[in-house]
């Protein structure tokens, strides 16, 4: 009876001992692993190093790390975009009543001259372009204004001096007085700007001060007359970045926060379309503002339509039709001014322009572009078609003097 209790003894001794010497040996274990981990990684080369970034970074982590360079981009330009706020005095429209000789002798007749004028208030942007003061913007922001209030983004406010106003680009140069040591919005290029570039609106849309929105350019050069704003001779920058109104004359930026663009226009039928004059153009425009106050622009004085041959047929088809043009690619003159340049020169209502100085013209914007780049008084042979035959016509180019 003594051995079997005797065996269950060693047996459960058997079992403590060997517990004892598995814990042991993971103590043990344990620490050989850790000071390893304390040791330094291993050396991972140039290569090695791009290699393992690019097999961790998942396609959503890359979409996310790259908008840090909006912020960048925006710290670059931010303080040198400006607020401008302008007030315009106007006389209430007079009421016939007023001028009845009645009501003159019962009143008195300096009453209606008594009466109330009123203030219209109007909100834009604009930004820095030298140390100095001057203030680029749209012309609509600042065009007759009777005071213009420039508000920069540390809270300074100036009194604006508009020293010059181009409404045929939209364009105007405000100075402000506020030493020689202003921020500048770098500016860049936009003849290097493609389709698809990222695109950043800076402004202050509906009385939101420094609002930031993001997007892509649309597409390039499209036409004024394309946008419905046929007074002007531009190619806009279109873009899907949010433009509001308050965002006119504010900068549209690159992804390295350079200024490409000045935003102009929206359509009010449609999202997620605005258009932005190239800041090529405008700096263009702005030298000659600086230095003039006004830029003078060549014109020819003519109504046009593009045409091509399957316009043309579907109006010599129409029995309705009071004229027979030809079925050809050129510009199709609607309308000639009277006293005009195209006027004196000879051109008439109908008449196809083909050519200006021995170049193919082939589309309105085209013969609009061809005009705005020559001089004051320059001569243009311009080769048309009226009826079946072609004359060469001579129209000197002369100043146009009203947008509108």
């Amino acid at each position: 009876m003594r051995f079997p209790k005797l065996s269950r003894s060693l047996r459960q001794l058997s079992t403590h001992v060997l517990a004892i010497a598995l814990g042991v040996v993971l103590a043990v274990s344990t620490l050989q692993v850790l000071p390893s981990q304390a040791e330094p990684a291993p050396t991972i080369t140039a290569l090695d190093t791009s290699e393992l970034i690019a097999q961790r970074q998942s396609p959503a982590t890359a979409a996310i790390g790259s908008t840090s360079f909006v912020t960048a981009a925006v710290n670059r330009v931010g303080s040198a975009v400006v607020r401008i706020d302008t007030e315009r005095t106007i006389a209430r429209r007079a009421d016939p009543f007023l001028e009845d000789p009645f009501f003159r002798r019962f009143f008195g007749e300096g009453f209606s001259q008594q009466m109330p004028s009123e203030q219209l208030r109007g909100l834009g942007s604009g930004f820095i372009i030298d140390k100095s003061g001057l203030v680029l913007t749209n012309a609509h922001v600042v065009d007759k204004a009777d005071k213009v209030t420039v508000r920069l983004k540390d809270g300074r406010t100036f009194e604006g001096k508009v020293q010059g106003i181009d409404e045929v680009t939209d364009l105007a140069v405000v100075k402000i007085n506020a030493g020689n040591d202003l921020p500048v919005a770098p500016l860049g290029s936009s003849t290097n700007v493609q389709v698809g570039d990222w695109a950043i609106a800076v402004g202050n849309p509906l009385g939101f001060d420094n609002t930031v929105t993001l997007g892509i350019i649309s597409t390039l050069k499209r036409s004024s007359a394309q946008v419905g704003i046929s007074d002007k001779r531009l190619d806009f920058i279109q873009t899907d970045a949010a433009i509001n109104p308050g965002n006119s004359g504010g900068p549209l930026l690159n992804g390295q926060g350079e200024v490409i663009g000045i935003n102009t226009a929206i359509r009010p039928d449609a999202m997620g379309i605005g258009f932005a004059i190239p800041i090529d153009k405008a700096k263009a425009i702005a030298a000659q503002l600086q230095r003039d106050g006004k830029v003078a622009h060549p014109y020819l004085g003519v109504q046009m339509l593009t045409l091509t041959p399957d316009l043309a047929k579907q109006n010599n088809t129409d029995p309705n039709s009071p004229i027979q043009i030809p079925e050809i690619n050129g510009v199709f003159v609607m309308r000639v001014v009277p006293n005009s340049p195209a006027a004196s020169a000879g051109i008439r209502r109908g008449d196809v322009i083909l050519q200006v100085d021995g170049k193919a013209i082939t589309s309105a914007e085209q013969l609009q572009n061809v005009v705005e780049d020559s001089r004051l008084g320059q001569v243009l042979q311009v080769k048309v078609q009226r009826g079946n035959q072609t004359q060469q016509l001579s129209v000197r180019t002369a100043e146009l003097q009203n947008a509108s």
